[in-house]
């Protein structure tokens, strides 16, 4: 059985052997743009198909990138203590790495509603994900009956109530 477009691009993501040295390219250009970048295509079109992306207007693919590891909780108060003791070291957060990208995004772009997102690339500092945003306000958003959903306004800031 032969495969299509999606299949091929999902065998080389998951083969990363074939992609290291473009993989790397990227991630060297990455670091020097700012945390938050407007892209004009997915990176990986099979991952952002599948979360709901269409390529019309209205659709918009911002990748960022979020430092990795685990968290430093910032208590006031505790010096001249040993850290280890107070509670400050070793604070896994409580949501995902990709979520917490979310709503940073929707922070910052406040017109436009999250609908996915997925990873594109890791480095020792740094994880990226592209997150796909849809304008509720188009027309082209509205009259599409698959995405229309999301123009309600019960389904304003998701992201902030843990919806994916």
């Amino acid at each position: 059985m032969a495969k299509n477009l999606y299949q091929n691009i999902s065998q080389l993501w998951k083969t990363p052997d074939k992609i290291k040295d473009l993989k790397r390219e990227r991630l060297i250009k990455w670091r020097k743009e700012p945390r938050f970048q407007k892209i004009e295509k997915p990176t990986r079109l099979n991952r952002a198909r599948a979360l709901g992306y269409k390529a019309k207007k209205g659709f918009v693919i911002i990748r960022g990138r979020i430092e990795r590891g685990g968290r430093v909780r910032h208590l006031y108060g505790r010096r001249g203590r040993k850290p280890s003791k107070s509670g400050l070291t070793k604070f896994t957060p409580q949501k995902p790495l990709n979520i917490i990208l979310q709503g940073r995004i929707q922070r910052k772009y406040l017109n436009l509603e999250v609908l996915g997102s997925y990873p594109v690339g890791e480095d020792g500092i740094y994880k990226w994900f592209e997150v796909i945003m849809v304008d509720p306000q188009r027309p082209e958003i509205k009259n599409d009956k698959n995405i229309k959903w999301i123009t309600e306004k019960q389904h304003r800031r998701r992201v902030f109530r843990g919806l994916p």
